[in-house]
């Protein structure tokens, strides 16, 4: 029996929302591991995907207040997994760098298992296949709706 286009399309829809869920939860779970709250682990994957960012661009990424911002990247410091630097373009900005040595310590063996398990699923599928997963991913990466 095969499912209408339709049908897939909604199956996959609610299987990405069953992933994102648990991906999200499973990021809380390791953030309470190493003493940061539920925003901390958003704003190390954007430091770790867009590179250092100044305070305001976090808040622009994040929709988090000023006040907020300032509160992440005070306990992501203390925590050690990022530094505050002047911008060499600017000195009176300050540039929020990720410290990849705290990371790699801290938080990598944290996420081992996940990407192993990952790395299994990946494992039974077919370059064709990848592609696929690939650009779909992409695709609704670079379709994402943000809110305002």
């Amino acid at each position: 029996m095969t499912s209408s286009r339709e049908e897939l399309a909604g199956e996959i829809q609610q299987r990405m929302v069953r992933f994102i869920a648990g991906v999200v939860l499973f990021n809380h779970a390791v953030s309470a591991k190493v003493g940061l709250g539920a925003s901390d682990s958003q704003f190390m994957t954007l430091l770790q995907t867009y590179g250092p960012m100044t305070p305001r661009q976090l808040a622009e990424h994040t929709g988090l207040t000023s006040g907020t911002v300032t509160g992440v990247i005070d306990r992501l410091e203390s925590h050690g997994f990022v530094t505050r630097e002047a911008d060499p373009r600017d000195r009176r900005k300050v540039v929020v760098t990720p410290s990849l040595q705290a990371i790699q310590e801290k938080l990598v063996p944290l996420y081992a298992e996940q990407g192993e398990s990952m790395q299994a699923v990946l494992a039974t599928r077919s370059e064709t296949e990848l592609r696929t997963i690939s650009a779909f991913l992409k695709d609704a990466i670079d379709n994402a709706v943000v809110p305002d």
